[in-house]
């Protein structure tokens, strides 16, 4: 008989590849993502095209990814007091028409900046509202001895369109501008599609009516649990680190001259060591308990950042920042259960959206910080510093008993 790590049983259950309605809305979801990931190569391509200025073609990752930390506690909130299905309903519906508007303005020659990060602006808040509510939708559809494998699954849909995405908009942009616009409209238009078709109980669990406390209430929860305050500050770190590490590598092979295609291909190791991670979370869940898997999960990350300064070989960097990410889908995976299982349903929206903001924010932390040092340091110094820091950061962690003998709530 299978069991679960909370001693929950699976037998006697339909699989998950035949729960229609988990498949159709991970599959709206996957085209939706899919469509953000076109759009993330797609815009600094054409506002390049537009202006030949570098800053404005990063200018509409730079205000989306803004209007996302803006709005994530607002948007936890929202999630715990009102129906998250006609929140995801309503956050997809406005993404794919404001998505639809930069195709449309394109064939009539009325494209501006201005329009642009108007559409980020959206794009953006969507995807803040949309993510706890998404997370959450998957415990209503699954059940809880699954939540783990359908937890995993949804990881290979970030990895996946992670790798599909940029190489998919650049060929799209060689067939005509709109081309790759088109596609993310699509996208949300399917998942769009999806949330309206698919029902599940989407009003929060309360226990007197109304969700209570504010806005902060969930970062106040993360605080106080130390096993969540522990997981989600390593985790945001490892964001950080990861992204420094992209950014330096980008460098270093640019400086040793290496084509535009090379190193793209030695970046995607990034995506592809996320979609082999998919394959071990079940056993890495099994093996060991949360707060070793944090434990094991973070040094994962210091041996392949002292092997990179060894060689700029494109394909010892494709190797090494995918050995990186091998883990970092049982680490994802484990945030979320522990959120199921610690955090009562009418809090979970703003526990889960006080998270993503947390993580969100160790992207751009990260690549800040590793441009202002490579204007000084060489990008193996940069390597260096940065596995020397997160040892040092690592020990009071790998330390910490209350870590290595926390288990799996019930």
């Amino acid at each position: 008989m299978a069991s679960t790590e909370a001693g929950e049983t699976t037998a006697g259950l339909r699989p998950l590849r035949r729960n229609w309605r988990f498949q159709l809305l991970w599959g709206g979801s996957a085209a939706s993502l899919l469509g953000s990931r076109m759009s993330t190569t797609a815009y600094p391509l054409l506002l390049l095209a537009m202006t030949g200025s570098t800053f404005a073609a990063g200018a509409f990752s730079g205000v989306q990814l803004l209007t996302q930390v803006l709005f994530g506690i607002h948007a936890g909130t929202v999630a715990d007091r009102y129906d998250r299905r006609v929140i995801l309903i309503v956050a997809d519906g406005l993404r794919f028409l404001a998505s639809l508007t930069v195709p449309l303005a394109l064939a009539m020659d009325r494209l501006t900046l201005t329009h642009i990060l108007l559409v980020a602006v959206v794009v953006g808040g969507t995807m803040a509202y949309a993510f706890p509510v998404r997370t959450l939708a998957i415990r209503s559809v699954v059940p809880k001895a699954q939540l783990r494998q359908a937890l995993a699954q949804d990881g290979l849909r970030t990895n996946g369109t992670g790798l599909l995405g940029p190489p998919l908009a650049g060929f799209l942009f060689g067939l005509g501008r709109p081309a790759p616009f088109i596609g993310a409209a699509v996208g949300s238009l399917l998942s769009f599609g999806a949330a309206c078709a698919v029902p599940f109980d989407g009003k929060p669990q309360t226990s007197g009516g109304k969700a209570r406390g504010g806005a902060l209430e969930g970062m106040r929860f993360l605080a106080r649990s130390p096993l969540l305050r522990a997981t989600v500050g390593i985790t945001f770190a490892l964001y950080l680190v990861c992204s420094a590490t992209v950014l330096s590598c980008l460098v270093l092979l640019q400086r040793e001259g290496v084509g535009s295609a090379g190193t793209g291909l030695a970046l995607s190791g990034e995506a592809v060591g996320g979609i082999v991670g998919v394959l071990f979370v079940s056993r890495l869940h099994r093996l060991m308990g949360p707060g070793k898997l944090l434990i094991a999960a973070s040094w994962l990350y210091v041996p392949p950042l002292l092997v990179l300064p060894l060689s700029s070989s494109p394909v010892l960097v494709f190797f090494v920042l995918a050995v990186m990410l091998l883990s970092d889908p049982a680490l994802d995976v484990m945030t979320d259960v522990l959120i199921f299982q610690q955090v009562p349903d009418e809090l979970r929206g703003r526990v889960m959206a006080a998270t993503f903001m947390l993580f969100t924010l160790g992207m751009p932390a990260g690549t800040l910080g590793s441009g202002l040092l490579l204007d000084f340091l060489s990008p193996d110094a940069v390597f260096t510093v940065l596995a020397v820091a997160l040892a040092v950061a690592l020990v009071p962690v790998t330390l910490n008993r209350t870590l290595w003998g926390s288990g799996w709530p019930t």
